[in-house]
């Protein structure tokens, strides 16, 4: 069929992740492209408000396998209904979030297919590639765009022989987008006992213990972001005092995290989280790209920076030339004067 098909993790709340929705908005790009369909594989037991939710991002198809031994998530028979499914519907393109679930299957799922596998993609796009050596030219492949060599380098990578074509995506990277309100495909039920073996079962999850998420930077419209620049941990209260006075959160890069400087569920960019604020404030922030590459999509960013040959101030909308210590005290006495 060389479909885009589309991993649909589901939540706690049997509701479908964003990072699934923002790959269906660009699998559809990919689709309309490559003038194919999009296709969703739900994988879970009474998924709540399914088809209200997929459609909309433009999904024509939805393989949904129900089953109430496929929740919670267990890689066994989840890998091998996408195994079954890949195999049976030969899609093009197989996309999945870069998340524990993710990470987990995916690898299973390329190496049972013999097909090559992205990591952590930041973009995603269809182009032609020419192999020189044989003169070969192989039309509308994936390129698959991440940041390569400890982030020196943006790769693109190609599987021109293999199919599917594979990658995960981290949440935040792609825009969640709907592509059309009243949009209508159709649920395909999966016959689970055509794919999976009582084997794949031989794992059983007995109690779950969850931790309630302490922090959602995600979903933050302000952020005052912290490097190594800030100095210190003591010196990170000025970024609290100023995102409470804004009414945001804060965030860190790696470099600070690793200073101790800052929890690491605040860390922003390819190893922590990927953030579209409508404000981002970067303090003391050098912009390495592996943090540009978590949060260079913000609206607006201001770089507060002593050093004005910051590779950050180049993506910044407004740079600030002085010390963090110097500049946030005066923001901070700046905005309480002046904020409702």
């Amino acid at each position: 069929m060389s479909n885009v098909f589309v991993y649909c993790e589901v939540t706690e709340e049997r509701g479908i992740a964003d990072v699934s929705l923002e790959l269906l908005s660009k699998g559809r790009k990919l689709a309309d492209t490559l003038g194919c369909q999009l296709e969703a594989i739900v994988i879970g037991s009474q998924v709540k408000e399914l088809e209200q939710t997929l459609y909309p991002y433009g999904v024509d198809v939805i393989h949904y396998a129900d089953d109430a031994r496929l929740f919670p998530f267990t890689t066994l028979p989840h890998t091998s209904i996408v195994v079954g499914l890949a195999k049976e519907f030969k899609p093009e393109i197989l996309l999945f979030g870069a998340t524990s679930v993710g990470r987990d299957m995916a690898p299973r799922v390329a190496s049972n297919l013999l097909c090559g596998l992205t990591a952590d993609c930041t973009s995603l796009e269809i182009g032609d590639h020419e192999e020189k050596k044989t003169n070969t030219v192989y039309k509308n492949l994936l390129y698959q765009i991440r940041p390569a060599f400890g982030g020196n380098i943006i790769a693109t990578i190609v599987n021109p022989q293999t199919r599917p074509q594979m990658a995960t995506v981290r949440e935040g990277v792609m825009k969640k987008e709907i592509y059309k309100a009243g949009y209508k495909g159709v649920v395909k039920m999966v016959d689970v006992a055509k794919y999976v073996s009582d084997t794949d079962f031989c794992c059983q999850i007995i109690d779950r213990a969850i931790e309630a998420q302490k922090v959602n930077i995600k979903g933050a419209q302000i952020i005052v972001s912290g490097g190594y620049g800030v100095g210190s941990r003591e010196n990170f209260k000025l970024l609290y005092e100023l995102a409470e006075v804004l009414g945001g959160e804060v965030g860190a890069t790696r470099a600070a995290v690793d200073a101790g400087f800052i929890e690491h569920e605040r860390q922003i960019g390819q190893t922590g989280v990927t953030v579209r604020p409508k404000l981002y404030i970067a303090c003391g922030i050098s912009g390495s790209v592996q943090h540009r590459a978590g949060m260079d999509q913000s609206g607006k960013i201001i770089s507060i920076n002593t050093d004005p040959e910051a590779p950050m101030n180049a993506i910044a909308d407004y740079v600030i030339n002085g010390s963090v210590m110097d500049v946030l005290p005066k923001l901070i006495k700046y905005y309480k004067a002046n904020s409702k």
